[in-house]
C-alpha cells in the first residue's frame, strides 16, 4: 500500500507510535472517538494536540450524561488554521475519500465498530457501534485501509474492508450515509508562538462559558438514584451508563489538566495548582467507577455520592484559581 496516495505517507500501522496522551500511565488512555482521532492526527501534521483542549473547562452534567466532549471546529481553525467542513455523501463513500486523499485532505468518517480489528476485545465482530476514523490511505482494488481510530494508526483488511464501507450489504439495503467531515490543510501551519497565543485567548473564553453551577455537585446529587435505577438492567447496560458519566468527565478533565500542563510549559505562570485540580477530578472518576461496579453487585448505592466530594471541590477550586490567574489578567513569563 505504501505506493498508494496518503495524507501521511511516511507513517505505516506497523511501525507508528502513539501520542503521549494516550499513554497506557494515563487514568483514560482513550477519550472517546472524534477526539482521539485529532489526538493523533494533530501530531502528524507537526501539531500540538495538548493546545486544543481549553474547551473542556465547559463540559456539563446534562441530566443523564456529561456533555460528550469535542473540539470546537472554530478553536482548530483558530489555532491551526485547520478548516473542517461536512462532506456531502452521494457516491460510493469510499470513492469520496479516495478524492479527497487524493486532494490532500483528510476524511473523518462515521463508520461501524464492529469491522475496526482495533476494538478487539470490545466490539470487534461482537456489537455493533457508531464511531469515528480518518482513513490515512485505502487501495480500492486491494480492499485495505489504514485508518487513525482510538489510540493509533491501524489497518483493516478484505471481510472488514467490505463490512466497514457496506460492500456486502444486500441488494435492496437501505445506502450507506454515514456523517462524514472533511479537513483543509493551510498552505503554512503556525508557528508555535502563535499557537500559544491563541489558546490562551481560548482558555479565557471558555472559563466564561463555563457552567454556572458546579456539574459534579449535580451529578452527585442524582447520581445514587440514577445507579439504583440502572442496577436491575443488562450489565452492558451498566457499561454504557458509567461510559457516558464518570468515564467522559474523568477523561475531560485529565486532557484539561494536560492543556494547562502545556500552557505552563510553553511560559504561562501559575495555573499549575489548577492542573492538579483537574488531575484530582480525574482520578477520583476512576476510583468511583470501581466503586460503582461494587454498588450495583451488592445493591448498596449509600457511599456513592460521598466518593465524589474530592472531585467536587477541586472543580471549585480549580474554576476559582484560574478565574484568578486566567479571567482577569493572564501572565506569561518573560
Amino acid at each position: 500500500m505504501t505506493d498508494l496516495p496518503a495524507i501521511f505517507p511516511a507513517l505505516d500501522p506497523t511501525d507508528y507510535a502513539r501520542h503521549a496522551l494516550h499513554a497506557g500511565t494515563r487514568d483514560w488512555p482513550e477519550t472517546n472517538c472524534y477526539l482521539d482521532v485529532w489526538i493523533e492526527v494533530l501530531p502528524a501534521l507537526g501539531l500540538p494536540p495538548e493546545a486544543c483542549l481549553s474547551y473542556a473547562v465547559t463540559q456539563d452534567f446534562e441530566g443523564d450524561q456529561f456533555t460528550f466532549f469535542k473540539v470546537p471546529l472554530e478553536d482548530l481553525e483558530r489555532l491551526y488554521g485547520l478548516r473542517v467542513t461536512e462532506l456531502a455523501i452521494y457516491d460510493r463513500v469510499e470513492t469520496h475519500v479516495v478524492e479527497q486523499i487524493g486532494r490532500g485532505r483528510l476524511s473523518l468518517v462515521e463508520v461501524d465498530s464492529f469491522y475496526l480489528p482495533d476494538t478487539q476485545g470490545t466490539s470487534y465482530r461482537k456489537e455493533h457501534g457508531k464511531t469515528t476514523i480518518a482513513p490515512n490511505r485505502i487501495d480500492l482494488e486491494g480492499r485495505c485501509m489504514d485508518y487513525f481510530h482510538g489510540l493509533g494508526l491501524h489497518r483493516l483488511e478484505g471481510e472488514d474492508f467490505e463490512g466497514v464501507f457496506h460492500l456486502n450489504a444486500a441488494e435492496g439495503a437501505l445506502p450507506f450515509l454515514p456523517y462524514t467531515e472533511f479537513v483543509k490543510f493551510p498552505d503554512a501551519l503556525p508557528s508555535r508562538d502563535e499557537i500559544v497565543a491563541n489558546a490562551e485567548g481560548l482558555l479565557r473564553l471558555h472559563l466564561g462559558r463555563r457552567p454556572a453551577k458546579n456539574p459534579v455537585r449535580a451529578f452527585a446529587e442524582v447520581f445514587p438514584g440514577q445507579v439504583e435505577a440502572i442496577a436491575e438492567r443488562d450489565f452492558g447496560f451498566f457499561h454504557l451508563y458509567a461510559f457516558n458519566t464518570l468515564r467522559q468527565l474523568g477523561a475531560n478533565f485529565e486532557l484539561f489538566s494536560s492543556h494547562l500542563d502545556w500552557l505552563a510549559e510553553n511560559g504561562v505562570t501559575g495555573i499549575g495548582a489548577s492542573a492538579d485540580e483537574a488531575r484530582k477530578i480525574s482520578s477520583t472518576c476512576k476510583i468511583v467507577q470501581f466503586q460503582l461496579a461494587r454498588a450495583v453487585m451488592r445493591k448498596n448505592f449509600d457511599k456513592l455520592a460521598p466518593a465524589l466530594i474530592p472531585a467536587i471541590d477541586a472543580w471549585d477550586a480549580m474554576t476559582e484559581s484560574l478565574d484568578t490567574i486566567v479571567g482577569k489578567a493572564t501572565s506569561r513569563a518573560a
